[in-house]
């Protein structure tokens, strides 16, 4: 049975295979990656919001602790001595890290930061998965994730 975001992805996917002047593979040929691509196209044009459909209905908010103090996140931030959560740490940049919300899944990367960003005690240099229970360092201040 075809969901409705099913539906819709192919009808979007036939349209562009219509208006194309070289051929294109019929949606039941397109790779599985293909359709994936086009459900979360649609989906984001439908909710006109930025997150799929998917998204919107799963978003779990980001609980991280700092010290004695926890905060909830429902979308992107950066952390830094600038940003969304404003660490005071004279070993972070101004925009350090950021913490990204992809299909339901939260993720750090290091912004370039002059001193690194470590996940659980390793410097990272590409967006790594999150989880409950890590440990992220920006300079001198370590920050756990308490759910996710």
């Amino acid at each position: 049975m075809t969901s409705p975001l099913d539906r819709l992805a192919q009808t979007a996917y036939e349209a562009h295979r219509d208006a194309q002047t070289e051929p294109l593979p019929a949606w039941e040929a397109a790779t599985e990656q293909e359709q994936q691509a086009w459900k979360a196209a649609v989906s984001a044009v439908a909710t006109q919001t930025g997150k799929t459909i998917s998204e919107a209905s799963r978003t779990r908010p980001l609980v991280i602790q700092t010290g004695d103090q926890r905060h909830s996140f429902d979308a992107d931030f950066t952390v830094g001595r600038q940003g969304e959560l404003v660490i005071d740490d004279e070993f972070a940049s101004g925009r350090h890290a950021r913490f990204r919300l992809v299909r339901g899944l939260w993720y750090v990367q290091d912004l370039g930061s002059t001193n690194g960003t470590s996940l659980n005690g390793l410097r990272i240099h590409a967006n790594q998965l999150l989880k409950k229970g890590d440990k992220v360092r920006i300079g001198h201040t370590v920050m756990v994730v308490v759910s996710v």
